[in-house]
């Protein structure tokens, strides 16, 4: 078996449609139907993929169970047994805890947002570090930073983000230079506290 890329010289659509114009909504309840009933526990991929919660997606895709016991019936490998045997290449993730937006909340109970930037050609082999010395965090690769614990981060759900190596917090400030009037910054912890959408695990202590 060999896999291939996507073609990407064109899409030939239908002038009209029986459904929904929202393609994207038919794209991932397609996506979650596939990875509930072949991918076992690398399933969160897609979740992950399509920043969906886990739990209450959002996004119905159907009774599986019958597409379950066909798969039983069948005696079909594990996805496992394919990331092993026939694309090996594929990238995992099973380490990942949480996804999603970050979101902090101020003192006066405001939600502040910042959007990002796509990373579609970001290689994911950068960390986050804080190295001591600068004022704004760094991505560097992963393994090229000069102490571990300078890309480990203490973080508990509506709590602050600490670096391990320099007891710094991850918070923002305003900066009028800024875009949207906000930037990241390492500094003494403030108080500022945090959320992540999406769980996947929660770490042990």
């Amino acid at each position: 078996m060999e896999v291939l890329p996507c073609a990407r010289v064109a899409h030939i659509e239908r002038t009209k449609k029986p459904y929904n114009n929202d393609i994207d909504y038919y794209a991932k309840r397609n996506a979650l139907r596939a990875a509930e009933v072949w991918m076992d526990e690398y399933k969160s991929h897609v979740y992950m993929a399509w920043n969906i919660p886990m739990n209450n997606p959002g996004v119905d895709f159907g009774d599986v169970s019958e597409r379950v016991a066909l798969r039983n019936r069948l005696k079909c490998k594990s996805f496992h047994w394919y990331l092993q045997h026939v694309y090996p290449e594929m990238r995992i993730y099973n380490n990942t805890i949480t996804y999603g937006e970050l979101a902090r909340y101020s003192s006066d109970g405001l939600l502040q947002l910042g959007p990002l930037g796509s990373t579609t050609f970001l290689p994911d082999t950068k960390c986050l570090v804080d190295d001591g010395r600068g004022r704004t965090p760094n991505l560097k690769k992963c393994d090229t930073v000069s102490r571990s614990s300078q890309r480990l981060w203490d973080f508990t759900q509506n709590g602050p983000i600490i670096n391990r190596d320099s007891g710094r917090c991850l918070e923002v400030e305003m900066w009028k230079e800024a875009s949207f009037g906000l930037r990241l910054v390492m500094q003494r912890c403030s108080g500022q506290k945090w959320m992540i959408r999406n769980w996947i695990k929660h770490p042990k202590h």
